[in-house]
């Protein structure tokens, strides 16, 4: 009787035992993302945002990650540092395994040390600033962004080559580190190539209504510009541009991805000549099939195509992250983060992507050249820089 009792009792354990385990297998793996919903930033949270949801259900449709499905969690930082901080903690709080962060060093930086404090791995979509991982943050932040210095690369190098401009005249707006970054970088591949030279540089700030006394400097140039290369965001980037056009300077401006997407362009009625480097183009001549697939699959779902480019990484930052997981048969964030700086041109959607333990960022992905003419915005080609920079 007592052999029986305990032949009952060791079933029961093995029937609680797969109970337990079958329970396990269906929790929900919780992905926070801390992003700005509301503010400024929102055009270049949302994209990505949308995108990484299209990435979730696709991977759920798969049977899910290590047999478990996804779960997205936001919570909205109000483009506001001090809420982004909390932002991330309420996530984690939550039970959130994996974090996602704003589009912008400056904005997603107090999210991302959050998560880095509390041993979680964190992305951004797009923060283009090398300090987002071991630089700065720590080393379980990366960014799926090409660096600032891989898009002033392209942009200098394809300036030079494509267009034969020598004369260069710089417009920052002062007000993110990622601006600092791009004139810095923009500046250092400008002086590397034969005959560049930079022939004036200024400075504005995002919110100044007016940038008169920048643009009588332009003017007065002792060597005339070829063109001008402006680091900005909306609304002060638009403004800046609509009043150098009025006040008659025709000359192209050059950029990098800060000024991705159309839907801005209102502002600048009938802009020409402006050409940028940005991950890719949402309005389907993108140089890769598969981006066309992508912004056509996304426009069925949210009613219309990404706002930008921006989108792209945002699906990229699931397909990475999920990716490292499967090969690292864990959520483990220190054997995640390893298998994550294993990626050597990784193929991602968003482009060939590599980390190592010093670099989570890009430095010599290939870029799309973008051009703005009469208002409208479309690819040129991709382009990839021979230089190489570590900024």
């Amino acid at each position: 009787m007592r052999k029986m009792v305990s032949a009952f009792a060791v079933l029961g354990l093995v029937a609680l035992s797969m109970s337990v385990n079958q329970a396990m297998a269906q929790e929900k793996i919780l992905v926070g993302a801390a992003i700005g919903v509301s503010g400024w930033i929102a055009p270049y949270d949302g994209p990505p945002l949308n995108a990484a949801k299209i990435a979730i259900e696709e991977i759920n449709q798969r049977g899910g990650l290590l047999g478990r499905s996804l779960e997205l969690i936001v919570a909205d930082t109000k483009t506001d540092r001090v809420q982004g901080a909390k932002a991330a903690a309420d996530l984690i709080d939550q039970g959130a395994q994996f974090l996602i962060t704003s589009c912008d060093y400056d904005m997603g930086g107090p999210g991302a040390l959050v998560a880095q404090n509390r041993g979680i791995i964190v992305f951004s979509p797009c923060a283009g600033d090398s300090k987002f991982g071991p630089k700065g943050i720590g080393e379980l932040a990366f960014t799926m962004a090409s660096g600032t210095g891989n898009q002033a690369f392209v942009s200098a190098e394809w300036a030079h080559g494509r267009k034969g401009w020598r004369n260069a005249y710089i417009l920052l707006d002062n007000t993110l580190a990622f601006h600092k970054s791009s004139v810095r970088d923009f500046e250092e591949a400008w002086n590397q190539l034969p005959g560049a030279k930079v022939v004036g540089k200024d400075i504005f700030k995002n919110d100044d209504p007016s940038i008169a006394s920048q643009i009588t400097r332009i003017k007065n140039a002792g060597v005339a510009p070829d063109f001008i290369f402006i680091s900005s965001h909306v609304p002060g980037g638009p403004s800046a541009m609509r009043q150098i056009r009025a006040a008659g300077i025709n000359i192209p401006f050059l950029g990098v991805g800060d000024m991705d997407g159309d839907y801005w362009l209102g502002a600048v009625p009938d802009l020409s000549e402006f050409y940028f480097s940005t991950y890719n183009s949402v309005f389907g001549d993108d140089p890769n099939p598969k981006v066309n697939d992508f912004t056509k699959a996304y426009a069925a779902k949210f009613g219309s195509r990404p706002g930008g480019s921006f989108a792209l990484t945002g699906y990229s930052v699931i397909e990475a992250w999920a990716k490292a997981v499967e090969r690292a048969g864990t959520l483990d964030s220190q054997k995640v983060r390893a298998a994550l700086e294993s990626f050597k041109n990784e193929p991602l959607l968003v482009g060939a992507t590599s980390f190592s333990a010093v670099n989570h960022i890009q430095y010599n992905r290939a870029l799309v050249i973008m051009q703005v003419q009469g208002g409208k915005m479309s690819a040129v080609e991709s382009f990839t820089n021979k230089m190489t920079t570590t900024n």
